[in-house]
C-alpha cells in the first residue's frame, strides 16, 4: 500500500512539473485574465480556486465591510438624534471598533499559521454577525461601545487572514489582481450600505424598530450564511488543504506553483526566525507603507454625507445623503481594477506607478478640498475622485507577499503588522484631526491627508529600492552554504512536495 502512494504521489508531482511552467509565454489573452496562456488542466484548477477562494473572500469583506461601515450611515439616518449623539461619540464608537481590531490581527494571523483557516476565519465571523444583530438594541452610546469593541476584535482575524491566505495559492502575475478584487468588495460594501440605509429606511417603525436599527437587522440576515460558507469554501494553505472541491492533482499544482514562486510553507518558530523578522527592514517600511496609505484617505468619517446632511441650500434627502457618496466608492472600483490589471499585465509586476498614481490623486483632491472655497463643482468632483486613492490596498500587499516570500511565518506577521499599525494610528489621529464638531470642513483632516499621500510616495519608492537590493543580494549569494555531503541527504523541494501528496491523498 505504501509504495502504490508513492507511486501515484510520484505521479502526480511529474504531471504538476511537466504542466507548470516557471515562466509562461505570455499571450494576448492574458492582459484580459491571467489563466488563459496557461495550460487547461492549471487553468480548471484557477478556476475552482477562484470560484471557490475569491469568491468566498469578497463575499466575507463585503459582510465584514458593511457590518463596520454601518454605524456611519445609521448615525446619519436617525441613531444621533434617538441616541442624543450631539457630541464625538461618532469618533469614540470608530475608536472602540478600532482598538479591538488593533489588539486581534497579529495574534489572529500567528493563530492561522497553526490552526486551519477554515475553522477560525468563519468562527469569528459567526461572532461578529451576532454582535451586529446585538447592536440594533443598544439605547445609549455606552452600549454600542462595548459591542463596538468586541466586534472589531471578532473582525481583525478576516483582512489580514485572508491575505495571508490568497497569497499563499497566487503567482505573482495573478496576485495583484485576486488581492485587488478582494479588495473593492469593501468598497462594493459601503456602496450597498447607503443604497440599504435608504431601502431600509422606509421599514421606520416596523415592529417597533427605527429605520438605523433596521439596518443592523438586516446586515446581520446578509451575514450569516456567508460566515457558515467559509466552514466549506476556505481551502487552507496548499501544504494542508483538505478542501473537497481539490483533488490531489490540484494540491500538487498549487504546491509546485509556490516553489516556483519562492513562497515558503509553513516552518517552526524559532529565537532565530523571530530575531530575523524583527531586524529586517520588511515589517517597519512595509508597515509604514500600510499606515500611510490606510490613513492617506478621509474613510475614517463620511465627509461627503456630512457636507450633504449640512446643505442648507438645497436640502438632501436622507435617501440622498446616503446614496450621492457611492459615486466615491464606485470610483474606488474601478481605479482598484484598473491599478491591478495593469500592474499585473503591462508594467510586470511592478506595483509602484499605481501607488504614485493614487497619492498624486489623494494630494490633488485634498488639498482642492483643505482651501474650501472652491467652485462647488470641483468641489463634489474632488469627494468623488478621491476614491481613485482608496484602491492601493491590494497593491501593498501583494508587494509584501513578495517581499517575504521566503519565510512564510514572516509573510503572516507582516500581513498582520501592516493592517494593524495602520488602525493602530486610526485609533487616535480621526480624534485629532476629523473631529466631529468640525464638519463638515475638516481642514486639518484633509491637511494630513495631503501630507501622508507625499509620504506614501517616498515610501513607495524606499520599498522599491530596497526591494531591488533584496533580490540582487540574493543573486550574488552561492547557491547553497550546505557541505555537498548534507545536501544529498536534504529533501528537495519536489520530495517536499510529494511527501505532502502522499500524506494527504492517504488521510
Amino acid at each position: 500500500m505504501h509504495v502504490e502512494e508513492e507511486q501515484d504521489s510520484k505521479k502526480v508531482l511529474d504531471k504538476a512539473n511537466q504542466l507548470v511552467q516557471e515562466k509562461v509565454q505570455r499571450k494576448w489573452q492574458s492582459y484580459v485574465w491571467d489563466t488563459l496562456d496557461k495550460s487547461p488542466e492549471e487553468r480548471k484548477f484557477l478556476f475552482k480556486l477562484d470560484f471557490a477562494l475569491l469568491t468566498f473572500a469578497s463575499l466575507g469583506y463585503f459582510i465584514k465591510y458593511l457590518d463596520q461601515a454601518n454605524i456611519n450611515n445609521a448615525f446619519v439616518s436617525g441613531m444621533k438624534e434617538q441616541l442624543r449623539l450631539y457630541g464625538n461619540e461618532l469618533n469614540y464608537m470608530q475608536t472602540c471598533w478600532t482598538v479591538g481590531y488593533v489588539i486581534g490581527q497579529i495574534p489572529s494571523n500567528l493563530i492561522l499559521t497553526r490552526i486551519r483557516p477554515s475553522i477560525w476565519i468563519p468562527s469569528m465571523e459567526v461572532i461578529w454577525t451576532v454582535l451586529t444583530f446585538c447592536l440594533s438594541r443598544c439605547d445609549s452610546a455606552n452600549q454600542v461601545y462595548a459591542l463596538r469593541f468586541i466586534v472589531g476584535l471578532a473582525e481583525s482575524s478576516f483582512y489580514p487572514g485572508m491575505q495571508y491566505v490568497i497569497g499563499s495559492w497566487y503567482r505573482k502575475d495573478e496576485l495583484a489582481k485576486r488581492s485587488c478584487i478582494f479588495h473593492i468588495s469593501s468598497a462594493i460594501a459601503t456602496m450597498v450600505s447607503g443604497y440599504l440605509m435608504a431601502a431600509v429606511y422606509n421599514l421606520d417603525g416596523n415592529a417597533g424598530f427605527s429605520g438605523w436599527q433596521w439596518l443592523f437587522i438586516v446586515d446581520g440576515v446578509i451575514s450569516l450564511p456567508i460566515a457558515l460558507a467559509g466552514y466549506i469554501f476556505i481551502p487552507d494553505l496548499p501544504d494542508t488543504s483538505r478542501a473537497i472541491y481539490l483533488s490531489a492533482e490540484d494540491k500538487a499544482f498549487a504546491q509546485k506553483r509556490m516553489a516556483l514562486e519562492g513562497r515558503k510553507p509553513r516552518a517552526p518558530y524559532t529565537k532565530a526566525k523571530i530575531l530575523k523578522i524583527l531586524t529586517s527592514w520588511h515589517i517597519y517600511i512595509l508597515s509604514a507603507l500600510y499606515v500611510f496609505f490606510n490613513n492617506g484617505a478621509a474613510g475614517a468619517v463620511p465627509v461627503f454625507a456630512q457636507f450633504l446632511k449640512s446643505s442648507k441650500n438645497p436640502k438632501y434627502t436622507v435617501a440622498q445623503i446616503n446614496e450621492y457618496p457611492t459615486a466615491t466608492y464606485a470610483v474606488q472600483i474601478i481605479t482598484t481594477l484598473a491599478y491591478a490589471w495593469v500592474s499585473d499585465s503591462i508594467l510586470d509586476g511592478n506595483r509602484l506607478p499605481p501607488i504614485v498614481f493614487g497619492g498624486v490623486l489623494n494630494i490633488v483632491c485634498y488639498t482642492s478640498l483643505a482651501v474650501w472655497n472652491i467652485p462647488e463643482g470641483w468641489r463634489w468632483t474632488c469627494y468623488i475622485i478621491a476614491g481613485g486613492g482608496y484602491g492601493l490596498s491590494g497593491l501593498c500587499m501583494a508587494w509584501a507577499h513578495e517581499v517575504c516570500a521566503d519565510d512564510n511565518e514572516e509573510r503572516a506577521i507582516v500581513v498582520a503588522s501592516m493592517n494593524e499599525m495602520a488602525y493602530v494610528v486610526q485609533a487616535w489621529l480621526p480624534l485629532i484631526v476629523w473631529q466631529q464638531i468640525d464638519a463638515p470642513q475638516y481642514h486639518k483632516g484633509f491637511v494630513t491627508v495631503t501630507v501622508l499621500s507625499l509620504l506614501l510616495i517616498i515610501t513607495g519608492y524606499t520599498t522599491k529600492a530596497l526591494h531591488q537590493r533584496q533580490i540582487c543580494q540574493q543573486h550574488e549569494q552561492p547557491h547553497s552554504k550546505v557541505p555537498q555531503a548534507q545536501r544529498a541527504e536534504e529533501l528537495t523541494p519536489d520530495d517536499e512536495i510529494a511527501e505532502h501528496i502522499r500524506i494527504h491523498s492517504s488521510m
